[in-house]
């Protein structure tokens, strides 16, 4: 079992920067984020896993960064030039699995292991 506890969110305007952090509570092979929006379905954000690869939905690429720190087993997300339809509670989330089965573009993520959420509220 891995705990995962997330941290950063909070609300910003239209255009502002946020980095959301995830501790977990052991290594773990795949970590990532995704989203959730009232009344929306889970969407994946990005996905990455211990040897550096990186999975991110289009939607973000050019915006939001993951990264990670393997010796402190913390994810980070760091967010820039946010929009209102960025808003949702954003996860942290883990699986032993790699993020190509986990994380599959344009498919609701899979993974074993989620956080509580943080909340991102972007104003216009």
């Amino acid at each position: 079992q891995v705990q995962l506890q997330e941290s950063g969110g909070g609300s910003v305007e239209s255009g502002g920067s946020l980095t959301l952090s995830c501790q977990a509570s052991g290594h773990i092979y795949s970590m990532g984020w995704f989203r959730q929006a009232p009344g929306k379905e889970r969407e994946g954000v990005a996905c990455m896993e211990d040897d550096g690869r990186i999975i991110s939905e289009n939607s973000v690429l050019n915006r939001f960064t993951i990264s990670r720190d393997n010796a402190r087993n913390t994810l980070y997300l760091q967010m820039n030039n946010l929009k209102p339809e960025d808003t949702a509670m954003y996860y942290c989330a883990a699986d032993r699995r790699p993020c190509t089965v986990v994380a599959a573009r344009y498919l609701p993520p899979q993974y074993n292991y989620w956080g509580q959420g943080t909340q991102v509220t972007v104003s216009s």
